[in-house]
Order: structure tokens, then C-alpha cells, then sequence
């Protein structure tokens, strides 16, 4: 693919090098070689960008020029993700239905469909056009799914779901498993609370492997338009998690936990049941959220606290027994 057409699909300004350069392929800024493009969207790898052996680099508008062909963009992260787009076009299915696949036949299944090996879906199921059901995908019974739904293998949506158009479920996602609820009865013993209510999935929102989002006894378990979550994270029932919010690696949402918009909670990150993080908000790696976090708060720690105050802590932490030795020295009697 020329690098002229490249410029004008991804609306850059080309800088320092020919429109009729021939590009191949996309790599790492350290790995690319002639005839590849990359990009850099850090200024602390300009270096690398210097020395790179690619033909092209997506950079900033602001980036000191470099020896290779540059494509100056507003944001050149998301650039590089739109180039791989060009190189890398997602696999097709064709339509049709696997013999193997079980369908009751009050469901309703839109045209173009793609019904891989051993799916089963259930009575009263619908999907919207042009639904992709990888091998051994299932769906419950009463699930309601819009258009271009795509489910990897062993992905499952529970009964009387409803999930938006353009879902996409990698492998092994739970949608609508039982919500971890029970009461203690007078003997000891753990009597279970029914879970009848359904997960509410918004239009374009990815769930990565091996997550599980549960149903709730009542009301609903919500997640907004455009949010995406990754792999093995767990919603509990009743959360809602707002628009375009992003739920990295192993997050955990205790029940009825409240989800603003584009909040960011990123690895390991747990939220308490009940809590609310309020809209922009982020909260760091391993953080534990026992309260409510106001909006476009950074935080971190366990409980999470401001961002700059848990520095402190940390800057701290390594000093604690020369501190205790210190007051004890200074006070004896303290012991």
C-alpha cells in the first residue's frame, strides 16, 4: 500500500518522505524495518523514533523532526490503531447454520447469520442481522441480542439478556450468571436469593475473555454504550457502569456498585458494593474503593485515597522503622 493512501485514510499530514513509498506492514518503533510503518506516541521514545529503520512513523504534531518519513496526527495512538485496520481485516463467516447446532424453533435469528458447531439457543431467543455464534456458543432462553452480535467459543448469555448491536464476547464470558446473594438463616446455614433480574448490555461493548457479568435479584445489572472490559473481571449484581467506562484485568464490582461514565478502573482494581466512582474518575492498579469517589478524582491505595496523598504514604512506607526507632529513642516511655 502506498504511503499516499495511507495519509489521506488516516487524515495526516505527511512530512519528510515520499507519498509513492510502499509499505508493507506495521511493527514496533524498535522493531520496524524498510518498508514498515510504526508510530510513537510517548515523547520519551522521540529517541527511538530517531534511530527506527521503518519507513514511516505516525508521530505528534509537535514531535522534533526525525531521519524517516513522518505522518504528523492529533493522535497518534489512535492513528496506529486505524492503520492496523488497513493490514489486518477481521475474519469473515459466512452465513449458514452448522449441522450440529441446536435452535428451538421459536427462535428468531436475523438474516446473514453465521450458527457454528454445538451452539444452542434457546425458546423465544431473537438476534438482530448478521449475528456471528462461534463453537460451542450458548443462549438462554428469551434473549434479546441487536445487530452484528460476534461470540467466541464457550461464550454464554443467560436467559432474558438483552444485549445492544456491535456486542462482542470473547471467550468464555458469562453474561447473567446467578449474582452471589444469600441469607444467613437462624441455624447458620446460607439460604439462596433467587436472581431473576437480566443484564442490560448497551450498544458497542466488548467483554473479553473469561469475564462474568450477573443478573440481579432485582431491578437490573446495567453496563452503558461503548464501555469495554477486559479479561476475567467480575461485575456483581445490580452494578451499573456507565458509558465509554473501561474495566481492565481482574477488576472486581461488589453488588450494586455504581459506575459513572468514562471512569477508567484499572488492574485489580476492587470497588466495594454500594459504592459509587463518579464520572472520569481513576482509579490506579490494586486499589481498593471502600467509599464514594467524586468525579475526575485520581486515586489509589487500599482504601483509595488522592492520588498525590497516597505518593506521600508510599514515599513514607520505606521510613516507617527508622521513624518508630526515632520516637522511640526520643520518648522510651512511649513503649
Amino acid at each position: 500500500m502506498k504511503l499516499a493512501q495511507i495519509v489521506s485514510v488516516l487524515d495526516v499530514r505527511l512530512e519528510n518522505g515520499s507519498p509513492d513509498t510502499e509499505i508493507t506492514g506495521l511493527n514496533g518503533v524498535e522493531e520496524a524495518g524498510p518498508g514498515e510503518l510504526t508510530f510513537v506516541a510517548n515523547p520519551k521514545y522521540a529517541a527511538v523514533a530517531r534511530s527506527t529503520r521503518a519507513s514511516a512513523v505516525i508521530v505528534a504534531e509537535d514531535l522534533p523532526a526525525i531521519p524517516a518519513a513522518m505522518l504528523r496526527a492529533k493522535d497518534p495512538y489512535l492513528s496506529f490503531a486505524r492503520a492496523l485496520e488497513l493490514f489486518h481485516s477481521p475474519l469473515h463467516y459466512a452465513p449458514g447454520v452448522h449441522p450440529t447446532a441446536v435452535i428451538h424453533p421459536t427462535a428468531k435469528i436475523g438474516a446473514h447469520a453465521h450458527i457454528g458447531p454445538y451452539v444452542v439457543i434457546g425458546e423465544n431467543v431473537e438476534t438482530g442481522a448478521n449475528a456471528v455464534l462461534l463453537a460451542h456458543v450458548v443462549i438462554y432462553r428469551g434473549v434479546k441480542i441487536g445487530a452484528n452480535f460476534f461470540a467466541h467459543a464457550h461464550a454464554v448469555v443467560r436467559e432474558n439478556c438483552r444485549l445492544g448491536r456491535n456486542v462482542l464476547l470473547q471467550n468464555g464470558v458469562v453474561i447473567g450468571g446467578d449474582g452471589f446473594g444469600f441469607a444467613k438463616t437462624a441455624e447458620g446455614h446460607w439460604h439462596k436469593i433467587p436472581q431473576p433480574a437480566p443484564v442490560v448490555i448497551g450498544d458497542d461493548v466488548e467483554v473479553q475473555a473469561n469475564s462474568c457479568i450477573d443478573r440481579a435479584s432485582v431491578g437490573q445489572t446495567r453496563i452503558g454504550r461503548g464501555v469495554k472490559i477486559d479479561n476475567l473481571v467480575q461485575v456483581g449484581h445490580g452494578s451499573h457502569v456507565g458509558e465509554d467506562a473501561l474495566l481492565c484485568a481482574q477488576v472486581g464490582l461488589g453488588g450494586s456498585s455504581e459506575i459513572g461514565d468514562k471512569v477508567i478502573l484499572t488492574g485489580q482494581a476492587g470497588v466495594v458494593g454500594h459504592c459509587k466512582v463518579g464520572e472520569g474518575a481513576i482509579v490506579t492498579p490494586q486499589s481498593g474503593v471502600a467509599h464514594d469517589i467524586p468525579a475526575n478524582a485520581l486515586v489509589s491505595g487500599a482504601p483509595a485515597v488522592d492520588h498525590k496523598l497516597w505518593l506521600k504514604y508510599s514515599a513514607l512506607l520505606p521510613r516507617l522503622p527508622e521513624i518508630a526507632r526515632a520516637a522511640r529513642a526520643k520518648n522510651p516511655k512511649a513503649e
